[in-house]
């Protein structure tokens, strides 16, 4: 009978002694650049994917998703990236209204050429719906419009049937 050779053994996670594995304190996830496009950094926590559905990306978009990664600020934080693609105005606003703590970033040639944390307007119109059954808001022919009442967390009242709206009853349009 031959004699192989035994397996090297590897360790992942906790080494003989029990103790878990540490890693390096210079230890950070790296990714590729974006030549050009949109950042949205400090989402909040589990909702990129909404972001990403409220946005409309394309499936075929180049797009890099981080969720619920550290964060010093947030404690847990979600970020998006999409190439080729910087967002307008009213896009932002919606993201803001999803995670009001987001930042954005558009990326052209690879440098950042504007950072910035948009804020919240004191009225959005057209971009979310009412979600009271008896709100005229109902007939797609009139627009949803809502005030602002609070930043965070987020919190809005209906122009038509006054009806209060928290961040967890937001319905994008």
């Amino acid at each position: 009978m031959g004699r192989g050779i035994a397996p090297k053994r590897e360790r992942a996670g906790a080494g003989d002694d029990g103790a878990a594995d540490v890693k390096p304190a210079n230890a950070k996830m790296q990714v590729s650049a974006l030549r050009s496009g949109t950042v949205i950094d400090h989402l909040g926590p589990s909702t990129a994917f909404k972001a990403m559905k409220i946005l409309g990306v394309a499936a075929d978009a180049t797009v890099l998703i981080g969720a619920n990664l550290d964060s010093s600020k947030l404690g847990k934080k979600d970020i998006l990236k999409i190439e080729g693609r910087e967002l307008t105005e009213a896009e932002m606003n919606k993201v803001a209204l999803l995670s009001p703590q987001a930042t954005f970033s558009v990326i052209r040639d690879f440098v950042v050429v504007k950072k910035f944390r948009p804020t919240l307007p004191d009225q959005v119109e057209g971009l979310i719906r009412c979600v009271n059954p008896a709100c005229v808001t109902q007939d797609p022919r009139v627009t949803g419009r809502f005030h602002v009442v609070g930043k965070e967390p987020l919190k809005l009242r209906c122009h038509f049937c006054e009806r209060s709206l928290k961040e967890s009853e937001v319905e994008f349009l």
